[in-house]
């Protein structure tokens, strides 16, 4: 049995017409005859799993939301973006183009996921950072900073380890969450080859 269905109440914005959905059966959090948030057509949210969205959120173009990840606010995911398994997409974040939030990924505040960046693991991205490219952020509290694979030659350029073997993200004015560590330390590579140290997720 499907899980949803678009309603006959619907917004434009852009040329976009999204439906509101409404849940057909309990799962989850949800109960049936919740409405949800917007989506412009049944394959950006999968019939399958406990995936939701809700509030103002809009899931449009080819991105899809599927396994147990949620989308909520005013966040956008569009493109042809990938959210999933556990992952939350929340508050005024942007996810879009090739990018991937999933495992028990966060993406929350003004943050925005786009390009080829995957955000996975523990990760949390929020307040105003930016993750693109190919960058790979998986355990870090990242609250701030432009995170990306590439660079204009006269910027100067920071290096977060993102514990993902064979990836490198760069980054400029990274910002980590400011509170006692409570486990292990990401470390940043400056510049200048000095080390300074943040705090990442535990496992």
């Amino acid at each position: 049995m499907e899980k949803y269905k678009l309603t006959k109440t619907t917004k434009t914005e852009n040329g976009i017409t999204f439906y509101q959905i409404e849940a057909l059966k309990d799962f989850g959090s949800i109960s049936k005859g919740d409405k949800g948030g917007w989506i412009e057509k049944e394959g950006n949210l999968e019939q399958d799993g406990d995936a939701w969205v809700s509030g103002d959120a809009r899931v449009f173009g080819d991105a899809r939301v599927f396994g147990d990840a949620r989308v909520s606010g005013d966040a956008l995911v569009y493109g042809n973006a990938w959210v999933s398994g556990d992952a939350l997409v929340y508050g005024n974040a942007r996810v879009s183009g090739d990018a991937w939030v999933f495992g028990n990924a966060w993406v929350s505040g003004d943050a925005l996921v786009y390009g080829n960046a995957r955000v996975s693991g523990d990760a949390r991205v929020f307040g105003n950072a930016w993750v693109s490219g190919d960058a790979r952020v998986c355990k870090q509290k990242l609250i701030g900073g432009y995170f990306y694979h590439t660079k204009q030659k006269e910027e100067k350029i920071e290096i977060v380890d993102t514990y993902d073997d064979g990836y490198e993200t760069l980054c400029r004015e990274p910002k980590l969450e400011e509170e006692k560590p409570q486990g292990k330390k990401v470390k940043i590579r400056l510049s200048d080859n000095k080390i300074v140290e943040g705090e990442i997720i535990e496992d």
